[in-house]
């Protein structure tokens, strides 16, 4: 539990509402605004990916059927909607494929589950958007409240197990901060928009268990009730004091092993966010598994056919979770893929790779596919503590038992990063999935670039529109 004492004498929404106010880009390191490019490109094709995968139409129709004033862009939509509107229906997009940057970045390189820039990224889009503000204001606002929402996924003690979905949670509060900071926020309004943000705040993981198209919703509501505690903020509607340390504040509510001091750790000198661009569609508790079954593929020259047998070593609380159930016998949606490691495996053993294009329905239901998926089992044989870590054992027709751990999937900004040339490649064959020409990455690309010099954010938002 929080020292309730110790809690007390520390106004950590003052704190943050301090450093929102005086921290600009002139504080920033360049290493941190440079990683803050590469997300925002490897995000936007995420977007475009992920706009006609299943259930965004719907979505799309119910909040483009409420009306509003035309103040932002969401892709896939020929007029502009509210920006709340617009942020989330580009969150849900984002989200569809399981493609975005994920692990929220502590002091120490260690990574907490988190999927921070599925929502910051639409928010500060379309509040940039709707403010008219710069490319400045923009880039710095992300990154401020990128590394609020991940400094607050680190304290909280966050792990899925506890059965609340953070992207439902700390990613409101990241957010809000970003809508204040283009907003020109007092410290006053950021602890009244921090407060509004709180009593926002819900997410399930059940959404994974039940491989329900719902699962994109926590992370995109967060980016729609982000504008809202900040546009309540701005109207002056007062909030919570300290939305953060109080006695039911989000690390009494909403934190399964509250570290507080570890919020303002070297804050304003150190700017966290999304650790991991991921290198393939499927929830990142999958990669272990696919980045070994890859290796043996490459190293060993392996195909279907020399298959015999694939055995996954995972901890047991992988196995029991979302991504260790077995694949669906009638699949529905992507979801059932993004969130099934044998799937993954099976996908990884035929394709050398796992996209978009192979979460088709249709392609779930190919017969290599589900005659390979036969083949593979998991096995909780790893000791609990390696939850980030996998080994796989392939047994061929000819007689080889091939090993392969992995402790480094590829896609950690510290331990295995993808290169700025593979982030390219993966978003560029993602503009080529959305059906977007060519020079629409190319023009995406060169804005990003000089997003610093952007008079407004036209030259990014034109292109998410509707074609």
């Amino acid at each position: 539990m929080v020292d309730r004492v110790a809690e007390r004498a520390v106004d950590y929404a003052g704190a943050i509402a301090e450093h929102l106010e005086g921290t600009g880009l002139r504080d920033m390191p360049e290493a941190a605004i440079a990683r803050a490019k590469q997300r925002l490109i490897d995000s936007l094709g995420n977007v475009l990916a992920g706009v006609h995968a299943t259930g965004n139409a719907a979505a799309r129709a119910a909040f483009a059927g409420y009306g509003g004033r035309p103040e932002a862009t969401a892709a896939g939509v020929e007029e502009r909607l509210p920006a709340p509107h617009a942020a989330l229906l580009n969150a849900m997009a984002m989200r569809s494929y399981d493609f975005e940057a994920v692990g929220a970045e502590a002091a120490d390189a260690s990574m907490v589950a988190a999927h921070i820039s599925g929502t910051t990224v639409p928010v500060a889009l379309a509040a940039a958007e709707r403010a008219g503000r710069d490319g400045t204001a923009f880039l710095e606002a992300l990154i401020l409240g990128e590394d609020l929402a991940s400094r607050l996924a680190v304290a909280s003690g966050f792990h899925t197990a506890s059965g609340g979905d953070n992207t439902g949670t700390v990613n409101v509060m990241g957010g809000a901060a970003i809508v204040g900071r283009l907003e020109g926020f007092t410290q006053r309004q950021y602890r009244d928009a921090l407060g509004h943000a709180l009593n926002q705040m819900a997410g399930t993981v059940q959404n994974l268990f039940d491989k329900a198209d719902s699962f994109k919703l926590p992370q995109s509501l967060a980016a729609r009730n982000a504008i809202v505690a900040a546009d309540l903020a701005k109207c002056g509607f007062g909030g919570l004091d300290d939305a953060l340390g109080a006695a039911f504040g989000f690390f009494r509510l909403f934190s399964p092993a509250p570290r507080p001091e570890a919020l303002l750790e070297g804050l304003g000198r150190s700017f966290y966010a999304d650790m991991i661009i991921k290198p393939w569609a499927s929830c990142r508790a999958a990669h272990p598994a696919l980045d070994a079954v890859l290796r043996l593929r490459s190293g060993h020259g392996l195909t279907p056919d020399d298959i015999e047998r694939v055995e996954i070593h995972v901890t047991p609380t992988t196995k029991r979770g979302f991504t260790g159930q077995r694949f669906a016998d009638d699949p529905r949606s992507e979801v059932d893929g993004l969130f099934s490691i044998p799937y993954n495996v099976a996908v990884g053993l035929i394709e050398g790779t796992v996209r978009p294009e192979h979460l088709d329905v249709a392609y779930m239901a190919r017969p290599d596919v589900r005659e390979l998926l036969e083949r593979v089992e998991l096995v909780d044989s790893l000791p609990p503590d390696e939850y980030q870590t996998a080994e796989a054992v392939v047994l061929t027709r000819d007689g080889r038992r091939l090993h392969q751990r992995v402790e480094d999937p590829l896609g950690d900004i510290y331990r295995n990063p993808l290169s700025d040339a593979a982030v390219r490649d993966k978003f560029r064959r993602n503009i080529e999935f959305a059906g977007r020409e060519e020079r629409v990455g190319d023009e995406l690309i060169a804005a990003v670039e000089r997003v610093e010099d952007l008079d407004d954010l036209t030259p990014i938002t034109s292109l998410l529109a509707a074609r």
